[in-house]
């Protein structure tokens, strides 16, 4: 048997695979070849991940009966990608407090999305919104500590006489320096859309506008927007989606009607969000059968939606 073989015969068989190739439909190497992705395609790949925060767990973590790490080991248990770290429950600031802490969620395989502190920024005493100002520093410390990369922040309630322009002023007074020293640790702080100065898409993004930097954010909560005659709560969600660094979610928007949440995670996809999505679970129900639900809603739509596969 003549076992050469010759350029020719190659040509031959490889005509004839080309040829029962297409017949079978299969994909020439130019189809089969990745689709080439620049920046601006980068840009537009939402990936959304699925979170909770500690706070959902308030009632358990607040008289004891629930730890940080606890809390880091039931939310694998629920299939929680990443955990955002709540601090009103931190029994320590202190290294090995916060070591364990970091350690637990590496051996569980969890990472976190941030860490959320209370300091309230719309303080009209000079001397009080500097001291907001420490605050805040020490808590971009403990947020480096645990190794996490971004911090909830709030605007705060107006106090008694203060209009939306002064507290305004005062968050953006307190902002600009905060993101300056977080942004030395590669720290993101991201200020929530909450009841007080920034319960309105209209002043979170011009606080985003004055303040100016890449480690300034707003930590969207779906829920605390209020209505008014020319936006709803979704065109206000919408308009925040490029500056948001981290979410928040309930199923319920603060009066209690429902969330089209199917239509949330659309805007989220369209807007290339990249990030986690986070249940913050205030419901009547007891939290280790009412998270869980609410984690399965956000873990489907971030199965559909996002561009990354989890």
């Amino acid at each position: 048997m003549d076992h050469k073989f010759t350029r020719r015969r190659f040509l031959q068989s490889a005509g004839a695979a080309a040829y029962i190739g297409a017949e079978l439909g299969l994909p020439s190497r130019a189809q089969a070849a990745p689709q080439e992705v620049g920046p601006q395609n980068v840009k537009a790949m939402a990936r959304l991940f699925p979170g909770c925060c500690a706070y959902s767990f308030l009632q358990y973590l607040k008289n004891g009966r629930m730890t940080m790490q606890d809390f880091i080991r039931e939310i694998v248990r629920m299939g929680s990608i990443g955990a955002d770290m709540t601090v009103y429950w931190f029994k320590s600031t202190d290294a090995a407090y916060l070591d364990d802490i970091r350690h637990v969620a590496f051996k569980n395989g969890v990472p976190f999305s941030g860490a959320a502190c209370g300091s309230s920024m719309v303080q009209a005493d000079l001397a009080k919104r500097r001291q907001v100002l420490e605050d805040i520093k020490k808590w971009v410390d403990v947020t480096d500590r645990l190794g996490a990369s971004h911090l909830r922040v709030f605007g705060g309630e107006l106090p008694p006489g203060a209009t939306i322009k002064q507290g305004t002023d005062w968050v953006v007074e307190i902002m600009k320096p905060a993101c300056e020293y977080a942004g030395k640790k590669g720290i993101t702080l991201g200020i929530e859309d909450h009841s007080g100065v920034t319960q309105s898409a209209d002043v979170c993004l011009e606080i985003m506008r004055r303040v100016d930097s890449p480690y300034a954010g707003i930590n969207l909560d779906i829920t605390h927007f209020i209505p008014t005659a020319t936006e709803d709560a979704y065109a206000q969600i919408k308009a925040c989606i490029p500056y948001a660094t981290h979410s928040h979610i309930r199923d319920h928007f603060d009066d209690g009607t429902p969330v089209d949440m199917d239509r949330v995670w659309r805007m989220f996809r369209d807007g290339g969000y990249k990030g986690f999505l986070s249940a913050e679970y205030e419901g009547k129900e007891d939290p280790m059968t009412g998270v869980p639900k609410l984690m399965d809603k956000i873990k489907r739509l971030c199965a559909k939606y996002s561009t990354s596969q989890v």
